[in-house]
């Protein structure tokens, strides 16, 4: 272990671990620390300073954001997952057992469509596993790349709106499709539809 991190790190992640009550290390595509506690975010744009122009920005132009109006907008967990590409602990989201009725996961940033309700399915995972995305005219709102962190390749999902960080798709999900995409709840908002 040594060999792999620098005394500077090991001294870190020593020093975190050996505290009451210590953070869980969560890697994406850069490593970060997050409470371990259950992540139940708040609603994007309800903390306290967050201006009404920031929440406008953030629905209608979200690339347009800077870094500082995307710390205002969204609660910490939430930042660290969307824009830093962080994951967060496996079991603790909001979504993980969320059973919602005839609905759609929007992303916590922008708003956008991302994943109906009828493709959630329970992985196993700890994570939110959907095997479709919501269909749009010209295919779906979620862009995919090659994510090459932590010795490994995987497909990274993100929102093609805002750019934000989802998850990642794997191809070892149900039929029809094959695909699990296994997202953070705390990227994702709750919104009921009448069909």
């Amino acid at each position: 272990m040594n060999k792999l991190f620098s005394p500077r790190v090991l001294r870190l992640v020593k020093s975190v671990t050996s505290s009451p009550q210590p953070p869980v290390l969560f890697m994406g595509g850069n490593i970060s620390f997050i409470s371990r506690l259950n992540h139940n975010e708040p609603p994007p744009g309800s903390a306290p300073g967050c201006c009404p122009e920031i929440v406008k920005k953030a629905r209608e132009s979200p690339e347009k954001m800077n870094d500082a109006e995307w710390r205002q907008f969204l609660s910490s967990v939430q930042y660290q997952v969307t824009r830093r590409h962080a994951t967060e602990r496996a079991w603790s989201g909001k979504y993980n057992e969320d059973k919602g009725e005839a609905g759609v996961y929007t992303c916590v940033c922008c708003g956008t469509e991302l994943f109906p309700t009828k493709t959630k399915f329970d992985s196993g995972s700890g994570w939110p596993s959907f095997y479709d995305t919501q269909k749009t005219e010209t295919g779906d709102n979620i862009t995919r790349k090659v994510d090459s962190s932590l010795w490994m390749s995987r497909t990274e999902v993100l929102c093609s709106r805002c750019n934000a960080h989802l998850g990642h798709v794997f191809d070892d999900g149900p039929r029809p499709t094959g695909l699990r995409y296994c997202i953070n709840s705390a990227v994702l908002n709750y919104e009921e539809k009448k069909e």
